[in-house]
Parts: structure tokens; C-alpha cells; sequence
């Protein structure tokens, strides 16, 4: 999403702002937002065969094994080629499912440049259980061509429930330490220095580490790229649903700067119109960033065995409730009369000589930024409802 402008990028900005005006300085403006939103992000997924690679794929994306767009899973190598998998709602983040190492199509001394390393922000290595040699060669070979690399221990949930029936004293804190000790102290044996392991569970993945993995690939990303790596993480824990929203609230001076220099350019009635359009965009994206659309409300529904209407029952905002279209928006602003009042006067402020155009251009500024702000709070409430309720958690506000 969108930081700071840089120094150049907002000196050339006033520039075209005071040489060819507020339309050409808007469209600058919706450039730049357009290029933020589509910062590509390539993660690659690799292991041995069976290792539980595609359905991390899914996982990730927010999407069950048996969706017309997962990636395809089994009992043996399913993955017979490199695979990209773009998630559904940020098409710039794709996840590549790379066939097994040590294959005979993909020999371990051959596999980065077989599989196009070249392209991969950083690498997921997956093993579901102890990590092996190939492991270990392509994790070396992607340190000496300077990316990052991560080992994820799968299908973690099999091994509590093994250690469930055969301990005793069982302690879930415990057992999980000893495979990520186990697996830290084999790689290490085998060369690799201070080697991250992260034991998940593709199926629960609000469970173990994945929130530690994510927290790591956040940290050590590129700061242009964090953005993009947040907004499509599956929501796992209620900080997420924090991040994310800090995330889009981030960008929201700038859509309300383009309102502003819209509302500038002298023709009644089309502040409005491209306002109006600009929030149901928005209120759509944020609805799919929290994962409040249908299709994410059900696979939550299922992961946590919870009825899909008792998930519905939690939201409260209209947009949430309803699919959103102008009309929608347009009733839910109206609840506001200040910002109907403002709406009003943006429009009856054209006719204002010399000055009104100004003036129409700071009530613009100001109405969008409080529109998409209560749209964003509204629907950042309703995932935290919906996500307690999910997990069980307390639901009380």
C-alpha cells in the first residue's frame, strides 16, 4: 500500500500540480496508488515430494484443498512442473508450488535454475518431518544467491495428536519445542547457521507458528513489499486484523487528495460521481482484505466448525451484511448529516467566485477521508466479531 511519496516523486507532483493543474496532478496522483497496489510479490514453495507444499499453497491463499483453484494435492508428487498460484484477492502476490527437489526431472544440483530462482522474493523449504539433504544443498544454494529462505515443518497437527495418544503427561508448549529444537539441531548438523524453523499446520494455521513465520517474513521483507505481504495473509489472530487495517488506513490521505483534486476541476456533479465510485472500490477491497466476503465467511465457517449464520450474526455493518453498491454506500453516508450537509456544500461551493474551487476541494478532502475511515473502522469491527466468534474466543465488547 501506499507510504510517504518520496522527496522527488512530491516535488514533481507540485510541480504538475502549479504548471498543469489539479486534473493532471490527480491523475499523477492515481498513477503512483495504482503502482503501489500492483508491487508484485513471488513466493516459492518447495520440498520433497509429499512434504504438504500445495496445501500451504492453499492455505495461505486462503482456500480449501477441494476449491476449482487450489493447487492440487495427494499422496505422491502432485506438482510435475513449476505451478504459479496468484491469490484471489491480491492477484499481485503469487505463490509458485515448485516441484519436489531431487526429482529426476528436477535434480538437486540443477533445481534453482530449472525452477527460474531469479524471480522468487524468498523460499519456503517444507519438510513433514526431519529435513534431509536436498533440503539442506537448496537452502545453501538460495543463501549464496543472496534471497532468503525459511524452513516450515508441515502437518505439525499429526504429530500432536500422535503425542496425545502416547504421552502421558502431554504438554502441547513442550512437544511443539522439542520437533522445532529436533529440527533446528539436525539442520544446523548439517551446515546451516541459526536455521528458522517454524512447525504449522496447514489446517489450523491459528495454531503453532504460522503467526511467527508471518511476523518473520513482515520483519525481513523489503519495506516496500511488507504492505503487499500483510494484506494478503490469511488472518490467523486478531493483531492481523489490526496490521491490515493500519495498512489500508495508511493509504487513505491519498485517495482523499485525489477526491480533493477532482472536486477542483470546475464541472457540477462530478465530485460525486467519482467519489461515490471510489468508496464502493475501496469498501469492496476492504471487505475482502478482512475476509468478510462470502466465499472467505464459509471456509472460516468450516475451519472452525462454527454455522456459517452464527458467523453472520456477528456483523453489524451494512456493507458487511449486504453485497456493496453505490446504493448501499450512498444510505449508509446518510446516516451522517454532516457529511450529507458537506456533500451539499462541496457542490454549492463551485459557484463561489475566485475562491470556491478551493474550498471545494478541502470539503472533498475531508468528507472522503471520514467516508472511507468509518468504512474501514466499520468493517475491521465486524472481522474482529466474526473472528472471535469463529475461535471460540470472547466475544464481549
Amino acid at each position: 500500500m501506499a507510504g510517504p511519496l518520496p522527496n522527488e516523486q512530491l516535488q514533481t507532483f507540485k510541480e504538475v500540480l502549479q504548471n498543469q493543474g489539479p486534473a493532471a496532478a490527480a491523475a499523477m496522483l492515481n498513477a503512483y496508488l495504482e503502482e503501489q497496489d500492483n508491487i508484485p510479490l513471488h513466493i516459492a514453495v518447495t520440498g520433497e515430494t509429499g512434504s504438504g507444499k500445495s496445501t500451504f499453497v492453499n492455505a495461505f491463499r486462503g482456500i480449501d484443498n477441494m476449491d476449482e483453484n487450489a493447487a492440487p494435492t495427494g499422496c505422491v508428487e502432485t506438482t510435475m512442473k513449476v505451478e504459479s498460484y496468484p491469490h484471489p484477492q491480491y492477484p499481485n502476490v503469487t505463490l509458485w508450488d515448485l516441484p519436489g527437489i531431487g526429482t529426476p526431472n528436477f535434480p538437486a544440483d540443477k533445481y534453482l535454475q530449472l525452477v527460474g530462482f531469479e524471480r522468487f522474493d524468498f523460499f519456503i523449504i517444507i519438510s513433514a518431518d526431519r529435513f534431509r539433504e536436498n533440503d539442506v544443498k537448496l537452502a545453501l544454494e538460495i543463501q549464496k544467491m543472496g534471497k532468503k529462505f525459511y524452513f516450515v515443518r508441515s502437518k505439525i497437527d499429526n504429530n500432536m495428536r500422535e503425542a496425545t495418544r502416547s504421552q502421558r503427561d502431554f504438554n502441547a508448549e513442550d512437544t511443539l519445542k522439542k520437533i522445532r529444537d529436533d529440527c533446528i539441531k539436525g539442520l544446523e548438523n548439517q551446515g546451516i547457521q541459526s536455521p528458522q524453523v517454524f512447525p504449522v499446520s496447514s489446517f489450523d494455521l491459528h495454531l503453532y507458528d504460522f503467526r511467527l513465520l508471518m511476523e518473520t517474513l513482515e520483519r525481513e521483507l523489503p519495506a516496500h513489499k511488507r504492505d503487499v505481504l500483510l494484506l494478503a495473509m490469511p488472518i490467523v489472530n486478531l493483531e492481523i486484523i489490526n496490521k491490515k487495517k493500519e495498512a489500508l488506513q495508511s493509504k487513505i490521505k491519498y485517495l482523499a487528495a485525489a477526491s480533493a483534486l477532482v472536486a477542483a476541476v470546475p464541472i457540477p456533479g462530478l465530485s460525486l460521481a467519482v467519489d461515490l465510485t471510489m468508496l464502493v472500490d475501496n469498501a469492496i477491497v476492504y471487505k475482502n482484505t478482512f475476509g468478510l466476503d462470502p466465499k472467505s465467511l464459509q471456509s472460516l465457517a468450516d475451519s472452525g466448525g462454527v454455522p456459517l449464520h452464527d458467523l453472520r450474526a456477528e456483523m453489524k455493518s451494512p456493507l458487511a451484511l449486504k453485497e456493496i453498491s453505490r446504493e448501499v454506500v450512498l444510505n449508509m453516508l446518510k446516516v451522517s448529516v454532516f457529511h450529507v450537509a458537506s456533500l451539499a456544500a462541496e457542490e454549492g461551493s463551485r459557484f463561489i467566485p475566485v475562491f470556491g474551487f478551493a474550498a471545494a476541494a478541502a470539503i472533498s478532502y475531508a468528507c472522503t477521508y471520514r467516508a472511507l475511515t468509518t468504512i474501514l473502522d466499520m468493517l475491521a469491527e465486524d472481522a474482529q466479531r466474526v473472528f472471535k466468534k469463529a475461535l471460540r474466543l470472547d466475544t464481549s465488547v
